[in-house]
């Protein structure tokens, strides 16, 4: 029962987070289009580690600074918005799964066949 409610919860973090994320003023946050792919949060909810994934930005660990800096403002609006007990502190760390994943896929289109004698035969129709 108790994972689901942290589940909730990560849920929450993560749409209110996304939605904050536009109003930062930070010009290393501000210039990035920021997506943020995942939230886990301790049982105890003192932390929650934000996992985010940046289209064309040239300086992550510029972008992960400026998150850092922005941290204590974003955890006191997140504390408005949201109704717990403790809000966590927010640790942000890059995520490449979205570019891993387009990579891979870039890969599958350019991938011939084992044997390319075998390519061109057609299967009889079943009658």
């Amino acid at each position: 029962m108790a994972s689901n409610r942290i589940g909730r919860i990560n849920e929450e973090i993560r749409k209110e987070l996304s939605s904050l994320l536009r109003n930062v003023k930070d010009p290393r946050v501000s210039g990035a289009m920021l997506t943020i792919t995942h939230v886990d949060t301790t049982s105890d909810l003192r932390y929650a580690r934000i996992y985010v994934s940046a289209l064309q930005c040239d300086d992550e660990k510029g972008l992960l600074r400026g998150l850092k800096s922005a941290a204590g403002w974003l955890r006191h609006e997140l504390g408005g918005r949201i109704d717990l007990r403790y809000t966590p502190e927010l640790q942000f760390f890059m995520d490449d799964s979205i570019a891993h994943g387009a990579h891979i896929l870039d890969m599958l289109h350019h991938v011939k066949p084992a044997n390319p004698a075998n390519a061109d035969i057609v299967l009889p129709e079943d009658e």
